[in-house]
C-alpha cells in the first residue's frame, strides 16, 4: 500500500472483524460514506495477521469472534511494538466496557450499531492517534 503525491491525504484504513453480515452492509455503508476505506475479516486470527500485514488505522472488532477473540486480538496487537500505534475499537452487544479497556482496547461501542456514534468514536480515535501515525513521508 503506497500512497502517491497526487493523493491529497492517506486515505484511512478501518480493519473490521464483525461476523454478522447485516451489521457488515451497514458498517460498511456508513464508513464509506464517512470517507474511510474498509476491509472486512471473519475471524480473529485473520484480523491479527491482516492487522500485522495492513497496518490499519483502526481495528473495529466484535469481542465474540470464532477462532481467537476480539480481546485476545486487542492484547495481542496492543503487546507488540509494530502494532501498537493501531487504534482499538472493540463493538459489542456485551457490556464489556471495562473488560475491553483492560485488554488495551482504545475505545468501546455497545451494539447495536448506533451509525452517528460510530462515526463519532472514530473520529475521536484518529484525532487521539494523529501523531503516531505514519504518512506519506515517513516522518512522525
Amino acid at each position: 500500500m503506497t500512497l502517491t503525491q497526487d493523493q491529497p491525504r492517506h486515505q484511512i484504513l478501518i480493519l473490521a472483524v464483525e461476523r454478522d453480515p447485516h451489521v457488515r452492509k451497514f458498517e460498511q455503508f456508513f464508513l464509506e460514506e464517512a470517507g474511510y476505506r474498509v476491509e472486512f475479516i471473519d475471524n480473529g486470527e485473520q484480523a491479527l495477521e491482516q492487522a500485522r500485514l495492513l497496518l490499519p488505522d483502526i481495528l473495529l472488532a466484535e469481542i465474540m469472534i470464532p477462532r481467537l477473540d476480539g480481546l485476545s486480538v486487542c492484547r495481542a496487537l496492543k503487546s507488540d511494538p509494530a502494532t501498537q500505534h493501531i487504534a482499538v475499537l472493540i463493538f459489542s452487544i456485551l457490556s464489556a466496557e471495562d473488560r475491553a479497556h483492560e485488554a488495551g482496547a482504545d475505545a468501546f461501542l455497545k451494539k447495536p450499531l448506533d451509525d452517528v456514534a460510530l462515526i463519532r468514536s472514530i473520529g475521536q480515535l484518529l484525532a487521539q492517534h494523529t501523531p503516531t501515525k505514519r504518512n506519506a513521508s515517513g516522518a512522525n
